[in-house]
């Protein structure tokens, strides 16, 4: 392995990454909190990543700052990403996390493109932009800092509170051309949490963020996702993050049955066995392919419309006309770049 010394001073490892053209500085931290994690620091060439039409996820333009996540949850649909660099889907898609040192200075540049249009861009699609690390490396704050100069409406989805930390961003980009944050909350039972997402902050502290966001005047929803099937589907299960979200002023609620695409499963599957042999039989039946079984999913969203029924969400406020940030003046054009498909 190379060895050189980085911008401190300090001598460091370099791993060739595919995907990325400059060797990876390889580093870690003996701290509590990342113990046995590796970071593989990058620069990237580009930073918006262009999502097909045919993926229908309403937003064709996505960021992600990190790759790989620490949150370490068993269902995550980013695993299979992983092995694009000569990594794992498991336990290295956990604690091995690529870094994009210098994302916010390459969005500055792709924002100053006069072939940018100002589209929206939506961040925390693949890995959440608020994970561990980001305390330490604070990118997703300087990209939000470069949509908010550059007047770019966007959107965060996440599982973690340290969103609080900038919401002075939120209120701009609110203010100036739309802003919304989603916080994915799949259960409050506090038995499947420990379960199925070891990494991540505790649930009743994503939801305290939903109503700290909202109150501040930030549109906040909940994400119930993913929801197990015979795990965190109960009836009771649902009610209790329903309630919870309307107590939190949440701008809405949106259920997502688990899904289970190839590359994922072969991860989920094991981890399955060891937390709920019982439950095994039932999902090879339930998922042949990616999706539970329509009735299933029809089954999980009606109990979440019957929840919200008793506990209806508060009406949302009336749009203000916004005012809008004068974006930085356009320098002279880069040459064009590829975008990277997987960020």
């Amino acid at each position: 392995m190379q060895t050189f010394s980085d911008l401190r001073g300090e001598h460091r490892s370099s791993a060739d990454l595919p995907l990325f053209d400059a060797p990876a500085v390889v580093r870690t931290f003996d701290t509590p909190e990342f113990r046995g994690v590796t970071f593989y620091e990058v620069e990237a060439k580009s930073i918006l990543n262009r999502i097909p039409a045919s993926s229908r996820l309403g937003f064709e333009w996505t960021i992600n700052v990190y790759r790989g996540c620490v949150h370490a949850c068993t269902y995550c649909f980013a695993r299979p990403t992983h092995e694009y660099l000569n990594m794992g889907a498991g336990e290295d898609f956990e604690r091995k996390i690529v870094v994009k040192v210098n994302a916010p200075e390459v969005l500055r540049r792709e924002l100053r493109k006069r072939t940018w249009k100002g589209a929206h861009v939506a961040m925390g699609t693949n890995t959440d932009p608020y994970q561990r690390c980001e305390g330490r490396y604070r990118l997703t704050r300087g990209v939000l800092e470069a949509l908010r100069d550059y007047a770019n409406p966007c959107s965060i989805l996440t599982k973690s509170p340290l969103l609080l930390r900038d919401l002075d961003l939120f209120t701009d980009l609110v203010e100036s051309v739309g802003f919304a944050a989603n916080l994915s909350i799949g259960s409050l039972d506090e038995d499947v949490w420990r379960r199925t997402e070891p990494g991540t902050p505790h649930p009743r502290a994503r939801m305290e963020a939903v109503k700290k966001l909202n109150r501040a005047g930030v549109p906040t929803g909940v994400l119930i996702a993913p929801i197990l099937p015979n795990i965190s589907d109960a009836p009771e299960q649902l009610r209790e993050v329903v309630r919870a979200a309307a107590d939190a002023g949440a701008s809405h609620v949106s259920p997502i049955t688990l899904h289970l695409r190839p590359g994922v499963k072969e991860e989920f599957m094991p981890w399955l066995e060891r937390e709920y042999p019982e439950l095994v039989a039932d999902y090879q039946r339930m998922y042949r392919g990616s999706n539970a079984p329509k009735p299933v999913r029809e089954e999980i969203a009606d109990r979440v419309r019957a929840a919200r029924r008793q506990h209806p969400l508060p009406e949302p406020p009336p749009d203000p006309a916004p005012g809008r940030l004068t974006p930085e003046k356009p320098e002279p054009e880069d040459p064009p770049e590829q975008l990277s498909l997987l960020g």
